[in-house]
């Protein structure tokens, strides 16, 4: 077949695919003279099926891109500043997600929340509410109370080092006090502070 045909036939596959909502087939184009695609049978994610419903007039490149975010792919950085231009997208590198405008059409909000980041405000608050009521904590303590309140969008590494960085922050401002050793702490409420203050 020849390379013209072949692509008005890709881009006619996925124009029929984007005018159904569905998310896009992959392909492959490893073997000189054959391409393989891999359709996939139902829809992965709503919000990307809302973004094409209401964003008709996305270009095919934004669209296959916008597919690739929906399925946890990667794309290029100039990709993924243009999406964000258009608020379509959010997210850290390469953990992108579909934006809060969109996820609030497609009734996604409660996805994004978990996504979102909190406030260090709101996770230092919730440390002090664990230390004012079982009066101390271990390293390990702390990880289980904030590991599932972080973003998802951190992976397990990225959270336990932001929940060491709030740690220090606190401590360094004087609000907890370590009483174990640097191996292995043991926080308390700082001596002289209290929920009051």
């Amino acid at each position: 077949m020849p390379q013209d045909s072949l692509g008005r036939g890709i881009h006619q596959l996925y124009d029929g695919q984007r005018r159904r909502y569905f998310p896009l087939p992959d392909y492959d184009l490893t073997e000189p003279h054959a391409v393989k695609l891999t359709i996939h049978g139902r829809v992965i994610d709503e919000a990307f099926s809302q973004v094409l419903m209401e964003k008709t007039e996305l270009p095919l490149a934004d669209v296959l891109a916008l597919d690739r975010v929906q399925k946890g792919l990667g794309i290029p950085d100039d990709v993924a500043a243009r999406l964000r231009r258009m608020k379509l997208i959010e997210g850290r590198k390469p953990k992108y997600h579909v934006s809060a405008a969109v996820a609030d059409v497609a009734a996604k909000r409660a996805e994004y929340i978990r996504t979102r980041p909190q406030s260090d405000v709101f996770y230092a608050r919730l440390i002090t509410d664990y230390l004012e009521t079982f009066k101390q904590a271990t390293r390990s303590d702390i990880d289980s109370l904030l590991m599932t309140k972080l973003s998802d969008v951190l992976d397990d590494k990225q959270k336990r080092s932001k929940i060491g960085n709030l740690l220090t922050k606190l401590r360094k401002q004087g609000i907890i006090a370590n009483t174990g050793t640097p191996q292995a702490p043991v926080w308390q409420i700082a001596p002289g502070k209290s929920d009051a203050e």
